[in-house]
């Protein structure tokens, strides 16, 4: 399918999607949204067991388009919560909730809900020369599509409140350090250490990284009863599932375990 937003890869199971608005430094907007979720459902139907998110060009994502483009983009609505009730936040959701492994490649500067989506990854992979920012208080707004608890629950809240209220860059070091991101790579070598990552997920036992992903996002904000009875819900699951018997059989003959997802 052709997409005007967004490009579209596939090698074997992973697919990587782009972020395709390199002038606009792949700044939001709906059809983005809606192009990116047309393109995720495709490849889930067509097998896909782990995704790659970067972008096109210099940036990872500026955030919201905040200007008409003159090709059918209006710019920002009045009603912002609207504008977040029917795109962004489930945009957010859809990604928190994928059945499989999100691992985001942070090419360049992320920033407002440009860096909602680069903390949505379960391992994210940032460019040496890269930032990321909260700048929603710059021009006078709050973090949105996430960002609050995204950033919160990874850095703590002294960190967050910090980033949220001077809206300062913090550097690729810095936002490692602070625990916001995963790795830092080479500008050039960004994207393949993304995609490596995702293709030993997708050889993993699928089942249980789709389990293991939901239950430690349900960790950050549940109480320690809630999460102990997921932990038991979800291991009753993969007790049954053909990866752990298998990985049962490869530990009795000393061999790697050929995982299928089931």
């Amino acid at each position: 399918m052709a997409y005007n937003f967004i490009t579209v890869s596939s090698e074997g199971p992973v697919t990587t999607l782009f972020l395709a608005r390199p002038d606009k430094l792949n700044a939001l907007t709906p059809n983005v949204f809606a192009e990116l979720n047309t393109a995720i459902d495709a490849a889930l139907a067509d097998g896909c067991k782990a995704f790659v998110l970067s972008g096109e060009g210099r940036a990872f994502s500026s955030g919201a388009d905040l200007q008409p483009d003159g090709a059918g983009y209006e710019g920002l609505p009045d009603d912002l919560g609207q504008l977040i009730d029917d795109h962004y936040n489930p945009f957010t959701r859809r990604l928190m909730d994928l059945p499989v492994p999100l691992v985001t490649a942070i090419n360049g500067p992320a920033v407002g809900a440009g860096l909602s989506l680069a903390l949505a990854g379960d391992i994210s992979v940032m460019a040496r020369s890269a930032y990321v920012l909260l700048a929603f208080v710059n021009i006078g707004l709050v973090p949105d599509a996430g960002a609050s608890w995204l950033v919160a629950a990874s850095v703590g809240r002294a960190r967050a409140m910090e980033m949220a209220l001077l809206g300062e860059k913090l550097s690729a070091e810095d936002a490692r350090a602070a625990g916001l991101i995963n790795r830092v790579a080479d500008d050039g070598e960004v994207l393949a250490t993304a995609q490596a990552i995702a293709a030993k997920l997708a050889a993993g036992p699928g089942k249980a990284i789709g389990l293991i992903r939901s239950q430690m996002n349900a960790a950050a904000q549940g109480t320690l009863d809630e999460v102990l009875t997921l932990e038991r819900d979800n291991q009753r699951v993969l007790g049954y599932s053909e990866d752990f018997r298998e990985a049962l059989v490869a530990f009795a003959e000393k061999r790697k375990p050929q995982f299928k997802g089931r």
